[in-house]
């Protein structure tokens, strides 16, 4: 008899174990000084975030890699502290990674500095859902790269500024892990949160064949809630919403 198939979230839990497996095995170099990898010292409140995935999520939302006040503290996406600790209901110890940068250190929970975009980002969440499992029930956020990248002054380094030849092979296993997680949930949208993401998503539904779904997934973007950006420091929850209902994602 064939085994029944696994839950989703437990299909997602190995699919990000062997996403930290393959990161740790890529090499970077000047001027990246020191990488951190969330799905290892942060794994326990990762694997917590990943339980709540649903198997009814209609709704993908893609950044790009972890901030440092935000997942590189929580192990959650976009994971600002007050709205993973006190609205997801996430509390567990966070290690530390092996190359800790004394500019950039691991607190895990008990950080007191607020991932603005984090914060931006569950706040919408939390103001039109109220309640975490009405969110969760047909909604998931996810990054695309789970390294957060240093230089040697602390400054942080996003994926899209490497050298090809290292974000050659970050995108190959970065790739297959998206393109993993979107045959796992099946969503009928995704939303890049950036320009960025929207690219790796339209990547990512090429080369699984998007157009030979029944119903091809729906492809959106929502500005991306930095404070880097004047756009969203101008009202990025009233933006984002409109975004959202003009793709049809929302009403």
């Amino acid at each position: 008899m064939d085994r029944p198939a696994s839950a989703p979230c437990e299909r997602l839990i190995k699919a990000a174990k062997k996403l930290s497996r393959q990161c740790d095995q890529l090499c970077f170099a000047d001027p990246v000084t020191h990488v951190y990898n969330p799905l290892n010292y942060a794994w326990k409140a990762h694997r917590a975030y990943l339980s709540m995935a649903s198997a009814s999520t209609e709704v993908v939302f893609l950044g790009m890699n972890p901030g440092p006040w935000g997942m590189a503290q929580t192990g959650v996406p976009f994971g600002e502290i007050d709205a993973v600790k006190n609205w997801l209901g996430i509390d567990v110890p966070v290690s530390k990674p092996d190359n800790e940068h004394p500019k950039r250190p691991i607190e895990g929970f008990q950080c007191t500095r607020s991932e603005v975009s984090g914060r931006r980002l569950w706040g919408l969440m939390q103001s039109r859902f109220g309640k975490p499992n009405a969110f969760l029930k047909q909604h998931f956020i996810l990054n695309y790269c789970p390294l957060v990248f240093m230089e040697s002054s602390a400054r942080n380094r996003t994926p899209d500024k490497l050298p090809v030849d290292e974000r050659k092979p970050l995108d190959d296993v970065c790739d297959q892990h998206l393109q993993t997680v979107l045959q796992i949930l099946e969503p009928k949208h995704v939303v890049g949160v950036g320009a960025y993401a929207e690219q790796c998503l339209a990547r990512a539904l090429e080369q699984i064949g998007n157009q030979e779904r029944k119903s091809p997934i729906q492809i959106s973007r929502v500005l991306h809630p930095s404070p880097a950006s004047p756009a969203a420091n101008r009202g990025w929850a009233e933006q984002a919403e409109k975004q959202l209902c003009d793709a049809g994602i929302w009403s």
